[in-house]
C-alpha cells in the first residue's frame, strides 16, 4: 500500500472511531517510517482528493507524537543567519513568551481587583506587543519559505501553518485589546476573558511552533539542498525585515 493510500485508510479508520489506540500506533509505526517530504507529497494528494485541513491538522499531530516533540536540531545542521536558523530562534523567543504569559495569567488569576501598580499588567501588555510583533516571522514564512515549498511539490505542511496563523493572528490581537484595556474594563469580566485567551493561545502556539520546528522545517532542509538557494531566500527575508525580539546572528 503506497503513502496516500496508507494515509487515507488511517483517517477513514480514526474518522470511525475505529479503536483509536490500535489506529494511532498502527499510525505512528507508518509515520515513522515516512520522511517529511514523502509525507508533505501524499498529504497534497490528500489535499487534492478532497482532505479537509483540519484531517490534515490531526495527521501534523500524529507525525509529531512520532516525533517525541523533542526541540528540533536544525540549528545544530544550518550556520546563524540561514533562513531556518533564524526562523528557530524566533520560536524560541516565543517560546519564553509565553511561559511568561501564563505566570502573569495566573497572578491575574488569583486577584479580586484590577491594581495598576502591579507588575503584571506592564508585563501582558509587553507579551501581547511581542506577539502581535511576529507578524513578521509569520511575514517572512507565508511569503517567502511557504512559496518556495510548494514549487517544490509541499503543499500540505504550509497550508496547515497558513490557517493556523490566521487562527493565532485573531486571539492576538484580542489579547492585546484586552491587555490595552485591563484598567477600564469590568475586572470579572475582563478575568475571564483574558484566561480564555491565554487558554487558547499557549496551547495552540506552542504545538504550532513544534509542528513547524520538527515537520515542516525538516521538509524544507530536505527539499531544498542547495546552499544558492537559501542565499536567495535570505535575501528575501532581509527584505521583509525581522521582529524586535529576533536574535543577532
Amino acid at each position: 500500500m503506497g503513502a496516500v493510500e496508507k494515509l487515507t485508510d488511517i483517517l477513514k479508520r480514526l474518522n470511525a472511531g475505529e479503536e483509536p489506540e490500535a489506529v494511532q500506533a498502527e499510525a505512528r509505526k507508518f509515520l515513522a517510517a515516512v520522511s517529511p517530504a514523502d509525507l508533505s507529497l501524499a498529504e497534497q494528494n490528500l489535499l487534492e482528493a478532497g482532505l479537509s485541513v483540519e484531517d490534515l491538522r490531526r495527521l501534523c499531530s500524529l507525525h509529531l507524537d512520532v516525533l517525541g516533540r523533542q526541540k528540533a536540531r536544525l540549528k545544530e545542521k544550518v550556520p546563524p543567519g540561514h533562513v531556518l536558523h533564524t526562523l528557530v530562534s524566533e520560536h524560541e523567543m516565543i517560546l519564553t513568551f509565553l511561559d511568561h504569559l501564563e505566570e502573569v495569567n495566573r497572578r491575574v488569576q488569583a486577584a479580586d481587583a484590577y491594581d495598576p501598580k502591579r507588575e503584571e499588567y506592564s508585563a501582558l501588555r509587553h507579551i501581547a506587543e511581542h506577539l502581535v510583533e511576529a507578524e513578521a516571522h509569520h511575514q517572512r514564512e507565508e511569503d517567502v519559505l511557504f512559496p518556495e515549498l510548494e514549487r517544490r511539490g509541499v503543499f500540505g505542511p504550509p497550508e496547515v501553518m497558513r490557517a493556523e496563523h490566521v487562527e493565532l493572528r485573531a486571539h492576538k490581537q484580542e489579547l492585546k485589546r484586552l491587555a490595552e484595556a485591563a484598567g477600564e474594563l469590568d475586572f470579572s469580566d475582563f478575568r475571564r476573558r483574558l484566561d480564555a485567551e491565554v487558554g487558547f493561545i499557549v496551547p495552540t502556539l506552542r504545538d504550532h511552533i513544534a509542528k513547524e520546528d520538527n515537520i515542516l522545517y525538516a521538509a524544507a532542509l530536505e527539499v531544498i539542498p542547495d546552499n544558492d538557494t537559501w542565499a536567495r531566500l535570505k535575501q528575501e527575508c532581509d527584505r521583509i525585515g525581522y521582529c524586535c525580539f529576533t536574535p543577532e546572528s
